[in-house]
């Protein structure tokens, strides 16, 4: 299994946009906080959320991620990492088993979803995100159209989970590193 330093490089390698490695990093988070809830392998599926897209800028159509894990394959990642990436994508056909591959999935969309719901707020953090603000934001059909809502449920379901556990446990598995995935502390954060 590679290192993170080496699934870092080749990210960086494929991807150059700054929101994207940002995705990648707020995903991987995620998927740290997850593995160590779940009591599973936290480089592993670090590294999962990570290099879920790091093909995207240059395939970001159906060819994502499939071109991508023919890379993975040659880098020597092993076919349980390789095959939750694919599963992430229904169109690849890889229908998602694993307790990591659902995560991975689960947090994806979410954290892309959490962060774009942070940025509008007035402080710009996950600090004063609650999940009955980000609930208000997934009935506004225009805000963040490109997320598919069915997959921000669909995602907890898979997990085994309420929306509501799911959303406020990526939340405060975001705060701690807001700053590093472009996002302020609060001032009301801030020890009095």
């Amino acid at each position: 299994m590679p290192t993170r330093e080496e699934a870092w490089n080749l990210l960086c390698e494929w991807t150059q946009t700054d929101s994207l490695r940002k995705h990648a990093r707020a995903v991987e988070h995620a998927m740290r906080t997850y593995a160590r809830k779940y009591g599973e392998d936290e480089d592993k599926w670090g590294v999962v959320g990570m290099l879920h897209d790091f093909d995207y800028e240059r395939y970001p159509d159906q060819r994502h991620p499939q071109l991508g894990s023919e890379v993975l394959r040659e880098n020597g990642y092993p076919e349980d990492v390789i095959r939750a990436i694919l599963s992430h994508a229904d169109y690849t056909g890889v229908i998602r088993e694993s307790l990591m591959e659902h995560a991975l999935f689960a947090t994806d969309e979410l954290c892309g979803f959490l962060t774009a719901c942070a940025l509008v707020r007035p402080d710009k953090s996950f600090d004063t995100l609650e999940v009955s603000s980000v609930k208000k934001r997934i009935k506004d059909k225009a805000f963040a159209r490109t997320v598919n809502r069915n997959d921000l449920s669909g995602g907890a379901e898979e997990l085994g989970l309420s929306f509501d556990e799911h959303c406020a446990f990526v939340i405060a598995a975001l705060r701690e590193i807001q700053e590093e995935i472009g996002l302020k502390k609060s001032d009301a954060s801030a020890p009095a």
